[in-house]
């Protein structure tokens, strides 16, 4: 990309993205490209990170391991439903995916665990998360049991207008009133460790070495 439409591309997304500097969303574009590689800008090719590319870097940038979990996140990010992440999907996904008000946060957590995207997250979908997140204890006989039991819980917990299912209202109560159900079906943000490291290695200032 030449020096003109990279700086095109950085003014833009700085503007309509509050979580980062200029220069954190120019190294998010110049990461971007280094992820893909060297591809030449022929017309008709979507350049991106397709889903492999992606469950790759969430794996292994992010520790995340759970298949189901992984897909929802890319389809978190990409937006046009492409099959493929563009730059633009990247830096406004991590804008959310790093730094998101709880708001936003709300918001992707809810997309990712609505399978079906009918904006409800049913019992069928919480039993799905759950069953994928949760470790198997062994000596367990059944433990779809355990996880239905759960599942219960959880919708007693949740569910504020007692339809039997979650709507975002229902959700955004909860996670106000509990922080800590934001991920309760599973893992989909990134721990604080993993967030603090991949922003440290990003976000190097070439200059800093420079003015001792």
């Amino acid at each position: 990309m030449n020096r003109k439409k990279l700086q095109k591309l950085t003014d833009s997304l700085t503007k309509n993205c509050k979580h980062f500097s200029k220069f954190e969303v120019k190294c998010l574009i110049n990461l971007f490209y280094n992820l893909v590689g060297e591809v030449t800008e022929r017309q008709g090719v979507i350049i991106g990170l397709d889903r492999n590319a992606f469950r790759n870097i969430l794996h292994v940038t992010f520790g995340m391991t759970d298949d189901m979990i992984m897909d929802r996140v890319f389809r978190g990010f990409d937006k046009d439903n492409d099959g493929c992440i563009s730059v633009i999907e990247w830096v406004y996904g991590l804008s959310v995916f790093l730094r998101g008000t709880l708001e936003e946060k709300m918001k992707y957590c809810f997309e990712v665990f609505d399978l079906n995207g009918d904006s409800f997250i049913s019992k069928e979908e919480m039993f799905h998360m759950l069953k994928n997140s949760l470790l198997k204890q062994p000596s367990e006989e059944d433990p779809d049991e355990g996880i239905k039991d759960l599942v219960e819980i959880t919708l007693k917990k949740m569910d504020h207008d007692h339809d039997g299912k979650l709507s975002f209202a229902d959700y955004e109560q909860a996670v106000r009133e509990e922080t800590l159900l934001l991920e309760a079906f599973g893992p989909c943000l990134p721990d604080p460790k993993s967030q603090k490291e991949f922003e440290a290695q990003v976000f190097k200032d070439p200059n800093e070495f420079n003015e001792v």
